[in-house]
C-alpha cells in the first residue's frame, strides 16, 4: 500500500463548511429584522424577558421553515392531506437541518387519551398480552379500551354483469377490550334531575331550570310542551311511567309544532349533546357552573375505572392483567418487564424495556400508563414527548425545546441538563428557550433578545458565551446572578385551612394545616404530590380561586380585550359617547368589515401550497367598517384603541373624556401581572405560555375568593419579572387574601411566610409531608432535597 509523502494539511471538505444556521431579516411577530448565526452541533440557549421574541425566532421562524421545507419534499397529492404552513417572514434562512420540536403544547385532553396511548407503551403492552396472556382472548385489539366488540352479519349482492347477480353472506366479528358500561372512559356520569327541572310544575308553567331554556324558546321548551307526546299542563311528578320514559329518554322523533317540522329528543340525551359533549373549560362560566352542579362523575362500577372489559382483565401474564400493569407506577412496571424472558417476543420486550426505562431516566417514573394525558402539566407533557427521542440513532438533527425545566425541582434540573448535553454530544444542534440560570449556565452559545417585551423587544441584545452574557449590560446579564434573601420576619397566620386524610393519587393519608392570611409555598420534587394536595384535597366551599396551567382556549379572533371582558365597557363607552349601539364596536358583530368578516386579513387556501394571509384592502387590517371608524372616544376610534398597549390604555381610560372606571380596573390588573406591553387587540394565539398564565391570573383577580391557589406562576417568567411577581403576591396577601403557591423557584420559596415540602421522592416514594415551617428553618435544617437546594441558592 502506497504511503503519502506530502505533509501539507488537506483542504477542508466543502461539506464541512456548513456549520452555521444563518437567519437574516426575521420579522415574525415582534422581531425587528433580526439577523443571527447559530452554531450547529452545539447547545444554544435563547434568553430574554417574556414576550421579547424568543419563541417567534426559534419556533415561529427556524422550526416553522424547516417543517415547511420538509413538507414540500412530498408530492402534491400527499401535501393535500397535510397541514399547510405559511413561509415565515424572513429574508434568508440558510443551513437548516431537520427540526424536531419538543414543546409544551398539551396532549389531547380527550378522556380516552392516557400516558400509555400517547406513547408507544400501551400498544406494545397490548401485543405482549395478546401473545403471552393466559387465557388467550384474541388479537391486541381485545386489550384496547378504545375498541368496542362488534358483531355483524348480512347479505349483499355482487353484480356479475349481463343481468347476473350473486348473493353473498358475510359475518363480521371484532373482539375489543372496551368496557361496555363506561364505553372505555373509566367514569360514568350521573345527571341530577332536580337541577334540570322543578317536578312540582308543569311544562307550561316553566318547569325547566336549565340556563338559556326560556319558556317561549321554539327549539327547546316548546318542542316538549307542544310535541303531543306529553301533557303540558300536568306537573312532571304526575307523569305516567310511559310519559316519563318519553320525557327523559325517547329516541329522536320527528314532530310538528305550529306547522314546522322539528326533532323531539329525550331530555337526558339532549343535555348530553348540548352540554356534556363539549369541553367543560370552553363553556361560558354560568353554563360551566350548571354542568358542575348537575353532573357527577363516579368511577365505573363494572371495570373499577380500568376502562377494560371483564374478558380483557381475565387474561394474565403470571398474576398480572393488563389493567394491573397500566395502573402500576412506571418504575415498578419496568422492573416487572425486566423479569419477563420469552424468546418468541424478545424484540418486543427489548423495545418495551427501552421505552419504560426512558420514562424513569427522564424523571417520569412516578406516572402510571393509565394516567389521563389531560392531567399532565406542561413540563410533564414536554418530557413525555422527549421519550421517543432519547434512544434515537438520528444525528445532525436540530432539537428545539421550549423551557424544558418547567415543573422541575432544582434537583431534577440537573438530570434534564444531562439529557440536553447528551443530545448535543451525539452530533445534534440543540436550541433551548429558557429562563433558569442552571440551564443557561451549560450553554455553548447564548442569544439574548429584548431589551423589553412586545414592541419594545424583538432585537438581539447579546450573542456569545455565558461569561460574556454575565459581563454584558443586558437585562438577563444583570439578573443572571440574582439571589433572593430569606425573609427575616414572616407574617402571622389568621387561621388555617384543614386538610385531613388526603389520599388523592399518591398522598398517604396526609393531615396538614395550611395557614391562611399568609404566602404559603407548597414544594417538593416533581411527582411528590403537590398538585394532588392543593388541587385535589382542598375542602369544598373554601372560596378558592384556582389559577392552573390549563391552556387558554381562543381563536385568532380572541385577544386580551375579549378574554378579560375589557371590550364590554369599552364598547359601551363608545356607544354612549356617540349615541349608537354597542354592537357596532365589535369586529365579530355588526361593526365587522363585510369583506374580511372582521378578521382583518383575507385567507387564501392554495390547496397543497401554503395558504396566504393578506391584509384586507377594504379595512386595511383594522377589522371594522369605515363608518364605524368615524365614531370617536377621547379623539380615538375603536381600532386605534385596540392597537394601544395596556399601559397606554390604562392612562387613556383613567382620566379625561375617555374616563371609564370599569375598563380602567381591568387594565390595572393586567399591568399588575406584568402585561403592560401587550396590545389590547393582539391575538391570543400569539401569546407565550407565561403570558397566557398571567392573563388568566389577571382575570381571576376580579373574582371574589379568600384563597388564591397558583400553580407555578413563574412559568415563562424572566428572572427580572420574578421580582415583580413577588410584589404582586405580597399585594394580594396584604389586601387580606390567602395565597397558596405550588412552586419550585427558589426566589419564591425564600420569599414565602410558610413552606410545606412534600417527598421525599416521587410517586410511591413521595406523598408525605417532609417539612413544615418558615424558609429560614428549612435552610437551617437542610433536612430535605428542597432545603439543600434552597440553602445553596441563598448562599447559607
Amino acid at each position: 500500500m502506497a504511503k503519502r509523502t506530502d505533509t501539507q494539511p488537506t483542504a477542508p471538505h466543502a461539506a464541512d463548511s456548513h456549520d452555521l444556521i444563518r437567519v437574516h431579516g426575521a420579522r415574525v411577530n415582534n422581531l425587528k429584522d433580526v439577523s443571527i448565526e447559530i452554531p450547529k452541533r452545539r447547545l444554544t440557549v435563547f434568553t430574554g424577558v417574556s414576550g421579547s421574541g424568543k419563541s417567534s425566532l426559534v419556533f415561529g421562524t427556524i422550526a416553522a421553515e424547516s417543517q415547511r421545507l420538509i413538507n414540500e419534499t412530498y408530492s402534491a397529492f400527499v401535501q393535500g392531506f397535510m397541514p399547510t404552513l405559511a413561509r415565515p417572514e424572513v429574508d434568508v434562512l440558510d443551513g437548516l437541518t431537520t427540526v424536531i420540536t419538543v414543546d409544551q403544547q398539551r396532549l389531547g385532553a380527550d378522556p380516552r387519551s392516557t400516558v400509555g396511548t400517547a406513547t408507544d407503551a400501551n400498544a406494545m403492552l397490548r401485543i405482549l398480552f395478546s401473545r403471552l396472556g393466559k387465557p388467550h382472548i384474541g388479537s391486541p385489539q381485545a386489550f384496547s379500551f378504545n375498541v368496542a366488540s362488534v358483531q355483524a352479519s348480512g347479505a349483499f349482492k355482487v353484480d356479475r354483469g349481463a343481468d347476473r347477480t350473486r348473493t353473498v353472506k358475510r359475518t363480521f366479528t371484532r373482539t375489543g377490550g372496551m368496557c361496555t358500561h363506561c364505553e372505555g372512559r373509566g367514569t360514568v356520569s350521573d345527571i341530577d334531575l332536580t337541577q334540570l327541572y322543578d317536578d312540582s310544575k308543569s311544562l307550561s308553567e316553566g318547569a325547566f331550570t336549565i340556563p338559556g331554556w326560556k319558556s317561549d324558546s321554539f327549539w327547546t321548551v316548546r318542542v316538549y310542551a307542544e310535541s303531543g307526546l306529553l301533557d303540558p299542563d300536568k306537573p312532571i311528578r304526575k307523569f305516567t311511567k310511559r310519559e316519563m320514559q318519553d320525557f327523559l329518554y325517547r329516541e329522536p322523533t320527528k314532530v310538528k309544532v305550529e306547522g314546522v317540522n322539528l326533532t323531539y329528543e329525550g331530555l337526558i340525551p339532549k343535555i348530553q349533546k348540548s352540554f356534556l359533549s363539549k369541553d367543560k373549560e370552553a363553556l361560558q362560566p354560568h353554563i360551566r357552573e350548571f354542568v358542575e352542579r348537575a353532573v357527577t362523575f363516579t368511577t365505573c362500577p363494572d371495570c373499577d375505572g380500568s376502562r377494560l372489559s371483564e374478558e380483557a382483565r381475565s387474561s394474565k401474564i403470571g398474576k398480572l392483567s393488563i389493567a394491573d400493569a397500566c395502573a402500576m407506577q412506571i418504575s415498578d412496571l419496568a422492573e416487572w418487564v425486566r423479569g419477563l424472558d420469552d424468546p418468541s417476543v424478545a424484540p418486543l420486550l427489548a423495545a418495551l424495556r427501552r421505552t419504560l426505562d426512558s420514562f424513569v431516566e427522564i424523571g417520569l417514573g412516578y406516572l402510571s400508563l393509565d394516567r389521563p394525558s389531560g392531567t399532565l402539566s406542561g413540563g410533564e407533557v414536554q418530557r413525555v414527548k422527549m421519550i421517543r427521542h432519547l434512544g434515537s440513532s438520528l444525528t445532525d438533527v436540530t432539537y428545539v425545546f421550549d423551557e424544558p425545566t418547567i415543573g422541575l425541582h432544582p434537583h431534577d434540573i440537573r438530570r434534564m441538563n444531562d439529557l440536553l448535553l447528551r443530545l448535543r454530544d451525539k452530533g445534534n444542534t440543540v436550541l433551548v428557550v429558557e429562563h433558569k440560570p442552571q440551564t443557561i449556565a451549560i450553554a455553548d452559545h447564548v442569544v439574548d433578545l429584548g431589551p423589553g417585551a412586545g414592541s419594545a423587544g424583538g432585537t438581539v441584545c447579546f450573542e456569545g458565551t455565558v461569561e460574556g452574557l454575565r459581563a454584558g449590560d443586558t437585562v438577563t446579564g444583570r439578573h443572571l446572578d440574582d439571589r433572593a434573601a430569606v425573609k427575616e420576619t414572616v407574617r402571622e397566620p389568621t387561621g388555617v385551612l384543614e386538610i385531613r386524610g388526603a389520599t388523592a393519587h399518591n398522598l398517604r393519608g396526609v393531615d396538614v394545616d395550611i395557614p391562611l392570611g399568609v404566602l404559603t409555598v407548597v414544594t417538593g420534587v416533581a411527582g411528590s404530590g403537590k398538585s394532588s394536595l392543593v388541587h385535589g384535597s382542598v375542602p369544598a366551599g373554601a372560596e378558592v380561586v384556582s389559577v392552573d396551567q390549563g391552556a387558554i382556549r381562543g381563536s385568532r379572533r380572541s385577544n386580551p380585550a375579549t378574554y378579560t371582558g375589557l371590550l364590554d365597557p369599552i364598547r359601551k363607552a363608545f356607544a354612549k359617547a356617540n349615541g349608537v349601539k354597542p354592537a357596532l364596536f365589535s369586529s365579530n358583530s355588526e361593526g365587522a368589515c363585510p369583506t374580511c368578516n372582521g378578521a382583518g386579513v383575507i385567507y387564501t387556501d392554495l390547496a397543497m401550497m401554503a395558504g396566504v394571509a393578506t391584509p384586507c384592502e377594504e379595512c386595511e387590517g383594522k377589522r371594522f367598517q369605515a363608518s364605524v371608524l368615524d365614531y370617536h372616544l377621547g379623539g380615538r376610534d375603536i381600532s386605534e384603541v385596540l392597537a394601544m398597549s395596556v399601559t397606554e390604555a390604562e392612562e387613556f381610560f383613567g382620566a379625561g373624556e375617555a374616563r371609564t372606571p370599569a375598563a380602567h380596573r381591568i387594565l390595572e390588573r393586567l399591568a399588575d401581572v406584568g402585561l403592560g406591553y401587550l396590545s389590547l387587540g393582539q391575538p391570543l394565539t400569539t401569546l407565550s405560555g407565561g403570558e397566557r398564565q398571567r392573563l388568566k391570573l389577571a382575570t381571576h383577580m376580579a373574582e371574589k375568593g379568600g384563597v388564591y391557589v397558583l400553580d407555578e406562576p413563574t412559568t415563562g417568567l424572566h428572572l427580572a419579572d420574578v421580582e415583580q411577581l413577588l410584589g404582586l403576591l405580597d399585594r394580594l396577601v396584604d389586601s387580606g387574601k390567602s395565597v397558596i403557591v405550588v412552586e419550585h423557584h427558589q426566589a419564591v420559596m425564600a420569599h414565602a411566610d410558610w413552606i410545606i415540602d412534600l417527598g421525599p421522592g416521587a410517586g410511591h416514594d413521595g406523598g408525605r409531608i417532609v417539612f413544615e415551617g418558615t424558609p429560614a428553618d428549612l435552610v437551617a435544617a437542610r433536612s430535605t432535597l428542597t432545603g439543600e437546594h434552597l440553602a445553596e441558592y441563598v448562599g447559607a
